[in-house]
């Protein structure tokens, strides 16, 4: 999956730090895909790293110059992570909280509307894997679609 993943960023022709955190948010996001699917959890261990390490490489991407804003980044991580704790309520868990504001911070170092299409990607993918699978009952791991969603819109807005 790893490779995968890295070989569709190194396809979209992406360089610098921005190219470096889409490979970061790939390489954590693989194992955090993973275990979600396995035993629906994201670990701590994983969305901590996954958040401080894209923080970091996107503000190397600020200080390289690259178009984005780290500013706006840091924003976004902090709607979507509110807006994903509100949603506890409505069955979201809190792995997904916290993975949340990684891909916030992606997607709006893009701009806002990259981050409303992430989110709705997200939601999107969950809802047509999951239909088509006729899994509607019990807990779903959201994990696999959040990373996959944010990661294709973050790619194809860059």
């Amino acid at each position: 999956m790893t490779a995968l993943a890295f070989a569709v960023i190194a396809a979209s022709g992406q360089t610098g730090w921005l190219a470096a955190a889409h490979y970061w948010i790939a390489a954590c996001g693989t194992a955090l895909a993973l275990i979600d699917a396995k035993v629906h959890r994201l670990p701590n261990v994983l969305t901590l790293p996954a958040f401080v390490g894209t923080i970091g490489l996107l503000a190397g991407a600020t200080v390289n110059g690259e178009q984005g804003s780290l500013t706006r980044s840091l924003a976004a991580a902090a709607s979507l992570g509110a807006g994903f704790l509100l949603m506890t309520f409505g069955g979201i868990g809190l792995g997904d909280v916290k993975l949340a504001p990684t891909l916030g911070a992606l997607l709006g170092w893009n701009s806002w509307t990259a981050l409303f299409l992430g989110t709705l990607a997200m939601f999107l993918l969950a809802a047509a894997v999951n239909l088509l699978q006729r899994r509607f009952r019990g807990r779903v791991p959201f994990g696999p679609y959040m990373i996959t969603g944010a990661l294709g819109v973050s790619l194809w807005l860059s």
